[in-house]
């Protein structure tokens, strides 16, 4: 028989007398399946755009691989997140995960008998790209389960903090992932450029096991609903839906829901607007990055050779935006509208740098001022959506968030690398050019921060 949740009431809630209802070792599974798949997908991105070199395929159509894939997390977060709430969140995390594993070694298969001369490179990138689907319809399971998971058995006291903590999970991978890749590309194996695909594949098999054996069977008895996770952001992080009310307590607890939310609403259409065009420079300059690496060092002879600065370039960044989040955020008590600003600010700086940058150091410089930025930015919209609207339209307003993150990368990352391939100034100005435009927007229309935090019922 297997075994049930001890944490849980018979009316679903914490423990009487728990802090936490989370056991620590319990707490660790669950960083642990966000932690795989945000370094997987970090580490994937850093040998892509030598692979795409090794192939001879020109830089927009790699990009383009993605697409399908941010496509499918859109459509797929929202439907896993409810079906957690029928099903188990277990039940959803170990499907998140089998489908990271399947995507990365049919990705990994595909590219390797590419790279061998087994297929095409056309069908390379045609394999690629449906094997890389399956993580956007199945990988988007985990995370919205995950949240959900931690909280419904969580004190509202300390749920803020518990679901901090996983969401850091995600910004840590990111560096953990770049930094790890080049370790993985083992020519000696005949795995070359593929290695990282199966060995984070071998690792995802780990955390599943780990997840069957050690996290207890789940049956939700009331909705504490999984929010849709974002497809990617400035780290990688999923929305944190933060704390509930009593009224939407109670509205979970009735099993209904607040009135429909949609992005059209008056007091949500400022901050949409600048988190999609914000998104939209962000993913532009996440595309670009690697292809930028390989042109200025003059690797594209050599694509094996650009994994190692690849991977240094992706993870100055992935720690400057965790600067950003856990330490600039928190040290000034930045509000929305102020970390929007700032942050769209110098991501502008950090591009114009990135622009002109001829070596590893100051390519690495200026993506990393460009990440910072981004980090302050992703944050200063997402607060100021959730602030706009009141404590039962939470959830909605989440997935709202989540939706138009993963808009940015359906088609984003292509135009930036295309515009970039045919001219660099193309590329970069249009990145300076949206993100002058959300400054100018953000000055103009976002509500004040002490406006946003005045209590709201």
């Amino acid at each position: 028989m297997a075994e049930t949740d001890p944490d849980l009431t018979r009316t679903g809630a914490p423990a009487a007398g728990s802090t936490s209802a989370i056991p620590p070792s319990r707490m660790a599974l669950l960083f642990m399946v966000m932690l795989v798949t945000a370094a997987g997908n970090t580490a994937m991105q850093s040998v892509m755009p030598s692979i795409g070199t090794a192939l001879k395929v020109e830089d927009v159509w790699i990009s383009l691989a993605y697409s399908w894939s941010a496509l499918l997390w859109v459509v797929c977060a929202p439907f896993w997140a409810r079906r957690s709430d029928k099903r188990g969140r277990k039940a959803m995390m170990a499907l998140g995960l089998a489908g990271f594993i399947t995507s990365f070694v049919l990705c990994g298969a595909a590219l390797w008998a590419g790279l061998s001369g087994w297929i095409t490179a056309f069908w390379t990138l045609i394999l690629f790209a449906a094997a890389r689907s399956l993580y956007g319809g199945f990988g988007s399971a985990a995370p919205p389960a995950v949240q959900a998971y931690v909280a419904s058995r969580t004190p509202r006291a300390t749920r803020t903090q518990a679901l901090s903590l996983i969401a850091s999970s995600f910004g840590l991978g990111t560096v953990i992932g770049p930094a790890l890749a080049p370790l993985m590309v083992v020519p000696f194996l005949g795995l070359g450029l593929t290695g990282p695909f199966l060995a984070f594949a071998a690792i995802g098999v780990v955390a599943l096991v780990l997840l069957r054996l050690r996290l207890p069977d789940d049956e939700p008895r009331f909705a504490a609903r999984g929010t849709p996770a974002p497809y990617a952001s400035a780290s990688g992080a999923p929305a944190d839906p933060g704390e509930t009310s009593e009224a939407e307590d109670a509205a979970a607890a009735a099993d209904t829901d607040p009135p429909r939310l949609t992005w059209r609403d008056p007091r949500l259409r400022p901050w949409v607007f600048a988190g999609l065009v914000g998104g939209h420079a962000q993913a532009m300059v996440q595309g670009i990055a690697g292809f930028l690496v390989l042109d200025r060092l003059g690797l594209r002879d050599t694509p094996d050779a650009g994994a190692g600065p690849i991977g240094l370039v992706l993870m100055s960044g992935a720690i400057a935006t965790l600067l950003a989040q856990w330490g600039l955020i928190p040290r000034f008590d930045l509000g929305p509208r102020a970390a929007t600003l700032w942050g769209i600010t110098a991501a502008a700086i950090g591009t114009a740098i990135l622009g002109v940058a001829g070596d590893l150091h100051l390519i690495a410089l200026g993506y990393a001022i460009a990440s910072l930025g981004f980090g302050l930015f992703r944050p200063g919209t997402t607060a100021g959506t959730s602030l706009a609207v009141t404590r039962a339209e939470q959830g909605q307003a989440s997935g709202i968030v989540a939706s138009l993150t993963g808009a940015s990368y359906i088609y984003a990352p292509a135009l930036g690398v295309w515009l970039y391939g045919t001219s660099d100034w193309l590329g970069f100005g249009l990145i300076v050019a949206l993100c002058a435009v959300v400054l100018v927007h953000g000055w103009l229309r976002l509500q004040s921060d002490r406006t946003l935090t005045t209590d709201r019922s």
